[in-house]
């Protein structure tokens, strides 16, 4: 009898705090819905020769610079495998059980190496960054996001990062990224 208080007890708090991480997650979900994810696949029409492609783990995309604010932008919101490929048009990321986002090279704005992003902490330089614009809305004019991605076989991703880095010269800037907080 003298342990059943304690456990009601504890039943309730994780109760609450359940409740409270699904009111925040809902919060979060009604803040981004006017972010969508990519931008049109391109048709047949223009047809866009592959130059490479990887399997990664993806791992998050957050608002550009703020690595510990998640977006939960439909078919970005979870981590998940993904196979990246990049075309001449642009980079298509396929997360398994989503619908293929789009990124033309004209939205990329910057590629780095990255060590931490919101629950993933690796070796330095172990995860991939890729800071784009989203399509513009009438809500979001284009705003700027951080997705990141680690790539296990060293050859592919360096791969990738070249195509990337090749096809969207002209649109990559330095980016301002502050590894000194991890």
């Amino acid at each position: 009898m003298d342990s059943t208080i304690p456990a009601i007890l504890i039943g309730l708090v994780l109760v609450a705090v359940l409740a409270l991480m699904l009111r925040s997650w809902r919060a979060r979900t009604r803040r981004d819905q006017a972010l969508t994810a990519g931008y049109p696949l391109p048709g047949a029409d223009a047809p866009a020769a592959v130059l490479a492609t990887a399997e990664a783990f993806y791992v998050a995309t957050t608002r550009e610079g703020r690595q510990l604010e998640r977006l939960n932008i439909r078919g970005l919101g979870f981590r998940a495998r993904a196979l990246i490929t990049v075309t001449t048009a642009g980079v298509l990321l396929d997360l398994v059980g989503e619908n293929p986002v789009f990124i033309p090279t004209e939205a990329v704005t910057a590629l780095e190496d990255a060590t931490w992003t919101i629950d993933r902490a690796v070796e330095t330089g172990g995860l991939l960054l890729l800071r784009w614009r989203l399509q513009p809305h009438a809500d979001a004019a284009g705003q700027v996001v951080d997705s990141y991605f680690r790539i296990l076989d060293p050859t592919e991703r360096a791969r990738v990062s070249a195509s990337i880095r090749t096809e969207a010269a002209g649109a990559l800037r330095p980016a301002a990224h502050d590894e000194s907080e991890a």
